[in-house]
């Protein structure tokens, strides 16, 4: 926290509104930070480069968490990332970082956050679709199991190949 109380926080915001609600905070006063990054798609008479949320249903903004709630009165904010009834800050650092590589002519895109232990699939290569646990992040070492044979494998593989497995649990009645 700075001298003046202000930190950065992460706001849940509606999915396609982060451009909205990054404009309406800065017309509140607020410093806002929306990373955005460039990518190309096919419409149906050319390709055009448009700029999407790096974070979709996120939005950075900067203000005193002792007077949030003008800032969670706004219709597309849902609330504030972190803890319930907690204000988490986002380091200073973090988003200097964010700041830098978010400048013009810099080539970004989002990648997913994965930890040792995670569920992944691999996306591409030799193993496409096989399914396994990561064990390590450099390089990316993962161990496939044949459950049947009560068996594993370790193999290394490149780690862009990789992807985080999306688990659904059914909601019990």
């Amino acid at each position: 926290m700075n001298e003046e109380g202000l930190v950065w926080v992460a706001l849940t915001v509606i999915p396609r509104k982060e451009g909205v609600t990054a404009k309406t905070l800065r017309l509140r006063g607020y410093e806002s930070f929306l990373p955005l990054y460039s990518v190309k798609r096919r419409w149906s008479d050319r390709m055009k480069i448009v700029e999407l949320p790096l974070f979709p249903g996120y939005v950075f903004c900067r203000l005193n968490p002792l007077y949030r709630l003008p800032v969670l009165k706004i219709a597309s904010v849902m609330g504030i990332a972190g803890p319930a009834r907690t204000v988490e800050a986002v380091p200073d650092e973090e988003i200097a970082a964010l700041q830098a590589v978010c400048r013009p002519g810099n080539q970004i895109v989002p990648y997913p956050f994965l930890t040792v232990g995670a569920k992944v699939r691999i996306q591409e290569g030799p193993f496409k679709d096989l399914e396994g646990i990561l064990l390590e992040e450099k390089p990316a070492r993962l161990v496939l199991s044949v459950v049947l044979l009560q068996r594993s494998l370790a193999i290394n593989i490149d780690r862009q190949w990789v992807a985080p497995v999306r688990v659904y649990k059914e909601l019990d009645p």
